[in-house]
């Protein structure tokens, strides 16, 4: 039998910050994974640099079925200590774009780092170690845990185990089996941060725009609950991707539109009627000066099939027709037909419920069991928050972990 006071499933961003914290705090800590993997998301993050926070991180950036959960682990470690860590280990990282922190060299420095924080803290490391089981054993709450090296008792489990996104790197449901199995909800997972598919014959017109990018803003949602992104857009064979589309596919929900504006910076109508008064181009050239020749192009190509005709200069276009294709323009509407699923989506949506979770802890309503990270139903924007929120989880978790335990080993003597 081998004891531990903490037994923290999933070897990912999440799972070996916490180890490191509370080994270092003191606790006897196993830190374990089913794959021979070691933290691949952090390793293939951003383009292999890892976009590994943000500075303007705030609850706003993210979302779930319980928004106000965040706010607590969030700011109990914000940004800066995480850079900080960075610093001590003399790891060189610059700042992108909009916040977005990276790492200068290699996403493997960081890995690096969390190891030798775990090693620090003397935590014991299991790879290719699958938990089968987990029960309750006896009225101190102690878990036995059934697994490929043996029978584990431990006071607590953390269940870092993230979520369904990219699983040819290992995601796999675990962690939301385990949390049903106490009896704790699960909000429907869904793919997040991810690229938005059409119907085939909806998208022809739109297929030979592949490869273009050009910033837009973009919508959903009604009225009352719209969310809007001013980010690049990215047209691809299938759909659509860039960093715009990534941020709204969170909020999208199926059988709803999107909308685009494709000029979000100039007032196309504006900008076309004064064109017409000094030019004798057609429509179609004096669109391109204001928006990518190809996207012109295509969509002169559409309002010809609505029967417009633009073979006309542009001062002999009446002003109506004008209007419609700059309305088309600066708000396409479109319903996608689903996603590129969990295999191209950076993250999961949805998870354990947090309603059932304390936001100061993570700690479940069932005693002694912790929830961190993706696993949780707590979704961060595109540029890092992600992982500021497995510093953030892990941390509040590594710390209530650390007060608990450490003071019921006191009372005991």
């Amino acid at each position: 039998m081998h004891t531990f006071d903490v037994v923290v499933i999933g070897a990912g961003a999440a799972g070996l910050f916490c180890a490191g914290v509370a080994g270092q705090s003191g606790l006897k800590v196993l830190l374990v994974d089913h794959t021979d993997k070691i933290a691949e998301k952090i390793r293939i993050s951003g383009g292999g640099r890892c976009n590994f926070t943000n500075l303007y991180t705030s609850p706003s950036n993210f979302l779930g079925e319980n928004p106000k959960f965040c706010r607590s682990a969030l700011a109990g470690y914000p940004p800066g200590d995480f850079i900080d860590l960075l610093r001590r280990h003399e790891i060189g990282y610059h700042e992108k774009h909009k916040g977005q922190m990276f790492c200068d060299r290699s996403a493997q420095d960081l890995i690096t780092m969390l190891l030798t924080e775990c090693a620090v803290g003397g935590v014991v490391h299991w790879q290719n170690c699958p938990i089968h089981t987990i029960a309750t054993e006896g009225t101190e709450q102690h878990y036995l845990l059934g697994s490929a090296q043996g029978a584990i008792r431990s006071r607590a489990v953390v269940i870092a185990t993230g979520g369904l996104s990219i699983p040819k790197i290992g995601a796999t449901d675990y962690g939301y089996r385990i949390a049903r199995q106490f009896g704790l909800p699960v909000i429907e997972p869904r793919p997040a941060l991810v690229p938005l598919t059409f119907d085939p014959t909806q998208w022809t017109p739109y297929a030979e725009l592949s490869g273009l990018s050009l910033p837009v803003a973009i919508e959903t949602g009604s009225k009352r609950e719209r969310s809007r992104f001013l980010e690049d857009l990215l047209f691809t064979h299938r759909g659509l991707s860039g960093p715009a589309v990534l941020q709204i596919s969170s909020y999208w929900r199926s059988n709803t539109p999107i909308r685009i504006d494709l000029a979000p910076d100039i007032d196309l109508l504006k900008t076309l009627l004064r064109a017409k008064g000094l030019s004798r181009k057609l429509l179609g050239n004096e669109l391109a000066a204001v928006v990518p020749t190809r996207l012109a192009d295509t969509w002169i190509r559409q309002d010809q099939q609505l029967g417009h005709d633009w073979h006309r200069p542009i001062d002999q276009t009446g002003d109506k027709a004008i209007g419609a294709l700059a309305d088309r323009l600066a708000c396409w509407e479109l319903v996608p037909s689903g996603t590129e699923g969990y295999a191209k989506a950076e993250v999961t949506a949805g998870g354990v419920d947090t309603r059932n979770l304390s936001g100061q802890t993570m700690e479940s309503s069932q005693s002694g069991l912790y929830f961190i990270g993706e696993v949780v139903d707590v979704t961060g924007w595109l540029g890092g928050y992600n992982f500021q929120w497995a510093w953030a989880s892990a941390y509040a978790c590594a710390q209530a972990l650390s007060s608990r335990l450490l003071n019921q080993e006191t009372k005991a003597l």
